[in-house]
């Protein structure tokens, strides 16, 4: 049985070796926004303050359950609820309960987007954080990036062993440096606290979001042996 052949980890003059990197970047359209609400309620009964909170949340949730499969994804985050102190004399008194729960949507329609983020930010005690947009972990502009920067990171080795006037022999190893995505952030938060937004007796007007590009950076790094070159 004929062994078969390894290769030095180091280049040798009949088996020189070559690394180069290749990289790619890449824009796209984001395909889902983020959005993060913070439902609060205050009372000077605990359980008072309790029952206003589930009571945001349930009316908080059967709003986003209304938009089916536009919210993608819907987390329950933390829930607090804790005494806000006052000093009396040389003693301290629980003035009022502070509690807040926290949600978050994952959204991929964003004309959906705008017109929910109004009708959350005119409920009462209710703070809405985002959009911050992304691309799905699964996005295929991902595989692009890689596929582009492997491509990059083959023609720079050629072009190098064309210059020595010789040609790849072998990959020896490709590494992924790095495939990064960004960026995320948007441009608005919207809150409402003591008042609601819309008007009296009407629903809050759709706002006008302007969907951030996502930019995918990708980088490899391949080496190959060459055939030996003739230097003469």
């Amino acid at each position: 049985m004929t062994p078969t052949p390894t290769h030095q980890p180091y280049g040798t003059p009949t088996t020189p070796h070559l690394t180069v990197r290749g990289e790619a970047h890449l824009e796209a359209d984001p395909e889902i926004a983020h959005i993060t609400i913070t439902l609060t309620a205050r009372g000077t009964d605990r359980r008072t303050t309790l029952d206003d909170l589930t009571r945001r949340n349930t009316t908080t949730l059967d709003l986003l359950k209304t938009y089916g499969d536009t919210i993608e994804k819907l987390e329950t985050g933390a829930l607090a609820i804790h005494p806000q102190l006052t000093r009396h004399g040389r003693t301290e008194r629980i003035r009022a309960y502070h509690g807040t729960i926290q949600l978050t949507a994952t959204i991929n329609d964003f004309t959906a987007l705008g017109e929910l983020t109004a009708r959350l930010a005119d409920h009462d005690l209710t703070r809405v954080d985002g959009p911050w947009w992304a691309l799905r972990p699964t996005s295929p502009v991902h595989t692009a990036a890689r596929r582009q920067a492997v491509h990059e990171a083959l023609q720079r080795a050629r072009t190098y062993a064309e210059a020595l006037n010789t040609r790849l022999d072998a990959l020896l190893e490709l590494n992924d440096t790095g495939v990064d995505t960004g960026p995320h952030l948007g441009r608005s938060a919207f809150a409402a606290h003591a008042m609601p937004i819309g008007a009296a007796g009407t629903e809050a007007a759709p706002i006008d979001l302007e969907p951030v590009r996502q930019t995918v950076d990708a980088q490899v790094e391949a080496s190959f042996t060459l055939a030996p070159p003739d230097l003469g």
